[in-house]
């Protein structure tokens, strides 16, 4: 653990806050609005990684995400009269509106140009105020920050705020409350926010929990901040757990997590989409990519479960574009074999293609799509190369398939299934 110095000073307050009533109070204060979200069993984890393994599904959360408890805790200290204005892409800008609208006051949004049109849509229904403009989340909060000083509204840290953090914090009381044996928190780490407010409250509580923060490797800057004693910023690159990919951590967040956290690790891209795939037809939940780091962790063995007692894997959000979600679907029935694309070459005469497509259909498979292909690749004389989608019943028919076209003399090369955007 790194030297304490001056500037953890207010960091040491929210710690202390963090293990007083606060939290407590906060809940109590928001409970008219912020679900109690389950804590479910999987059993399929369990089996998978060992040990007990429970779900916190705060991807059922009003919004879809656990930004509300902040944004209701802010809110509820009675500084947001002038109404509230805040700097975010999603989870954030949707909870705060939906916040402020719970209790009346305005709500002003500032969002990039490249902001999902689905969260924008969702702020506005929420009824946010939505301001577009600007490359980067970072721009949208500078504009946020001069927009509160020109109106006096309240400015609103999506996570580097003490009472957004206590309010994060309140889903470590519910932890606590609702697992009598709970051994290990798994949390996603994004600015900290949650991470800091849950370890700090959970801590409090019970010292000899372990509590594990897991961040996208793509953007990790936590370890590297932690080891120079002051925030830095990564090098982040594009990640589907775009709501953690948070590239500097905050000045309460840093020492907050440096003190209460017990372990951090990162997870890939690859084992992120296999998290959401998993949840999905396993546990029939909808979560995010930032939301599933804490699975995708366990699943890869980088956070051992707890022996004895309940390991907690914190669902954090399940605010998925669905065009993503659709993607890492696709490329996961590929990757099992349910999906099998294929590239081959037959003769550009007559009955070429019908000799292909009987031999297929002796395999059993299902033909979804077709396309000949006569450029940018090697081709003989009167001969067409041939691209297929095959829909399969698994990866032993898969396999059933290739062998069948071989032995008919088809030189068959197979598709590899890639993630071709974040």
């Amino acid at each position: 653990m790194r030297p304490v110095t001056k500037a953890d000073a207010p960091a040491r307050d929210v710690a202390r806050r963090l293990a007083s009533d606060a939290p407590r109070h906060a809940l109590a204060a928001i409970c008219d609005i912020v679900r109690r979200t389950p804590v479910l069993t999987s059993r399929s984890l369990s089996d998978q990684c060992g040990g007990t393994i429970l779900l916190k599904a705060e991807n059922l959360q009003r919004t879809g995400s656990f930004k509300l408890r902040g944004a209701l805790v802010k809110i509820a200290a009675g500084a947001a009269g002038g109404g509230v204005v805040a700097g975010s892409a999603g989870n954030h800008a949707q909870s705060l509106a939906y916040a402020a609208r719970a209790r009346g006051i305005a709500c002003e949004v500032f969002m990039p140009d490249g902001a999902s049109v689905a969260k924008v849509a969702a702020v506005r229904g929420f009824g946010g105020t939505v301001h577009l403009g600007g490359d980067s989340v970072d721009a949208a909060v500078a504009q946020a920050r001069e927009r509160a000083k020109e109106t006096g509204a309240t400015f609103v840290h999506p996570f580097d705020d003490p009472d957004v953090i206590v309010g994060q914090g309140t889903l470590g009381l519910e932890l606590l409350d609702h697992v009598p044996d709970l051994a290990m928190v798994v949390v996603p780490l994004g600015g900290g926010g949650l991470t800091g407010g849950v370890a700090g409250v959970v801590k409090a509580a019970r010292p000899d929990v372990r509590v594990v923060g897991v961040q996208a490797a793509a953007c990790a800057p936590f370890a590297a901040s932690i080891a120079a004693g002051r925030p830095l910023e990564a090098g982040g690159a594009a990640t589907i757990a775009d709501g953690i990919a948070v590239k500097r951590p905050g000045g309460l967040t840093l020492p907050l997590v440096d003190e209460f956290v017990d372990e951090l690790c990162a997870v890939s891209e690859d084992d992120i989409a296999a998290a959401i795939m998993l949840l999905l037809e396993r546990a029939k939940l909808v979560v995010e990519g930032g939301g599933a780091v804490g699975v995708a962790a366990l699943l890869t063995g980088a956070v051992r479960p707890a022996s004895s007692g309940s390991t907690v894997v914190v669902l954090s959000g399940g605010n998925i574009d669905s065009g993503l979600l659709a993607e890492i679907t696709r490329r996961h029935e590929t990757a099992v074999g349910r999906r099998l694309r294929l590239f081959t070459r037959v003769s550009d005469r007559p009955g070429g293609l019908a000799a292909l497509l009987a031999c297929i259909a002796q395999t059993g498979a299902n033909l979804m799509t077709i396309e000949h292909v006569r450029d940018a690749v090697p081709l003989a004389v009167r001969q067409t190369g041939v691209d297929v989608l095959l829909e399969t019943r698994g990866a032993e028919h898969a396999e059933t398939i290739i062998a069948g076209l071989r032995d008919a003399g088809y030189v068959v090369e197979r598709h590899e299934p890639r993630l071709d955007r974040p």
